[in-house]
């Protein structure tokens, strides 16, 4: 027997659902149909008021794109980070005066999130990317070695370690800070 289905938060669904597709009413009806998808298949149906808000939205993300400063993870198991790896972030970026409210975050792990480096450009148009544990290849980008950046026409890009690599090797945390700073002072 299938339990009713108790959010309509399209995150929270996203972090607990992998394999299963569920058809959300509108609100205050009951969940009437849930389809049982193929490993291949990993979409979530969200009421018309979300969805609405997704095709307005080609990313989710978090922070403000505004800013011109954009992180870039793949983090399959959180809509984010991890809670250690957060709590890292948050303290770096605030060491240099920003917060979660004056960057943008996105994560490419997220199935709605595409992983096209022109669309990233294109929607975000930033100005300093960081890429926190992401290949640059597998953007389609020359490659560039951990921990130094690549200046283009419109931005440059930082690639460095995924917070749990700094964590597993205190040489790499030192390693990113010294850059990092640099990166985003300059």
């Amino acid at each position: 027997m299938e339990k009713p289905l108790h959010t309509t938060n399209p995150v929270a669904l996203q972090a607990l659902l992998s394999e299963t597709i569920f058809s959300i009413p509108e609100e205050g009806l009951p969940v009437t149909e849930v389809i049982h998808a193929s490993p291949i298949q990993h979409h979530i149906q969200t009421p018309s008021k979300v969805a609405t808000n997704a095709t307005q939205e080609e990313f989710i993300f978090k922070g403000d794109k505004s800013t011109g400063v954009l992180f870039i993870l793949r983090y399959p198991e959180y809509p984010y980070f991890s809670p250690k790896a957060e709590e890292a972030f948050l303290k770096t970026i605030g060491a240099l005066h920003l917060n979660a409210d004056n960057v943008a975050v996105v994560n490419l792990a997220n199935p709605h999130n595409p992983n096209d480096w022109k669309r990233i450009m294109a929607f975000f148009q930033p100005k300093k990317i960081t890429l926190l544990g992401v290949e640059p290849l597998s953007l389609n980008l020359p490659a560039i070695a951990h921990n130094s950046y690549m200046r283009g026409r419109i931005a440059t890009v930082f690639n460095t370690f995924s917070f749990e690599e700094m964590f597993a090797d205190v040489q790499k945390k030192k390693l990113f800070w010294m850059e990092f700073k640099t990166f985003i002072g300059g």
